[in-house]
């Protein structure tokens, strides 16, 4: 009983599901922006470059053949075009973190810097009971 309590325990606290939410939303950005460098991005990069388009580039490694049921194998490619459509989706990830992180750190130093302010003014009742305790230290 005590293992699922502290299972329990563990996994309601505030980390555990802040990273829960941080991995889901993480997901979805990271299919954002392959949309974002799939058909955004590498379009006008392949048309500056004679109407290529990078997830066709490839290396035939072994040409189509025939296996020994007489089927037909496809050919074996090295896909380069879309390893380096991944380097930019990458690239793109790291910079938004970058300046996510960026922006976090200024607002801490803002804060660090901002000067702390007044205690609050004493009420009129808070300034008499001190004036007798102190009537009384004496």
């Amino acid at each position: 009983m005590g293992f699922l309590k502290e299972f329990k325990e563990f996994a309601v606290k505030g980390n555990v599901i802040d990273l829960a939410v941080a991995v889901i939303i993480g997901g979805a950005f990271g299919k954002i922006v392959a949309s974002f460098v799939k058909d955004i991005v590498m379009p006008p990069i392949g048309m500056l470059l004679g109407g290529m388009e990078f997830t066709d580039l490839a290396i035939v490694l072994k040409e189509n053949s025939i296996g020994p049921a007489g089927e037909e194998l496809g050919p074996v490619l090295l896909t380069y075009g879309i390893f380096i459509q991944n380097v930019v989706d990458f690239i793109i990830v790291a910079f938004v973190i970058f300046l996510a992180i960026k922006a976090l750190n200024s607002m801490k130093k803002k804060e660090a810097a901002a000067p702390t302010p007044p205690p609050p003014a004493l009420s009129k009742s808070e300034v008499l009971l001190e004036e007798i305790r102190d009537l009384l230290k004496k």
